[in-house]
């Protein structure tokens, strides 16, 4: 069910109790600002979630209330994950959804990267 990124953060959520060890998670990378693992209903042959280890409930929460070393570092993680993967040739797509219109469905910013074969226009026409 799509959420409202305005949202207060639940610490219940399913990324909050995977990062709290909760849940089991395939482990792609992992440091002080992000952690990163293999969706378990990918949507491409490399579907990856990556998550700030923060409680952010969206990409808009994020860069509010986020550090300056927290916001380098995850997107400087999102980089790093793409590039030890080899997937910056031939290409990769990121998304992050933020709010109902986008149908994001755990209130816990994730962005998703995709690769692995031609992924199509951006958005379903």
């Amino acid at each position: 069910m799509p959420i409202d990124a305005t949202q207060p953060y639940d610490n219940q959520n399913i990324f909050a109790k995977i990062l709290r060890g909760e849940i089991p998670s395939k482990a792609v990378y992992e440091d002080d600002y992000a952690y990163a693992f293999h969706d378990i209903n990918p949507q491409a042959p490399t579907h990856i979630l990556v998550i700030p280890r923060g409680a952010y409930v969206s990409w808009d929460d994020f860069s509010a209330r986020a550090s300056d070393a927290e916001i380098a570092g995850f997107i400087r993680a999102v980089g790093h994950i793409a590039r030890e993967n080899g997937l910056v040739a031939p290409g990769y797509r990121l998304l992050a959804n933020a709010g109902i219109n986008a149908h994001q469905e755990v209130p816990h910013l994730h962005v998703h990267i995709f690769a692995g074969r031609p992924l199509g226009p951006m958005l379903a026409r």
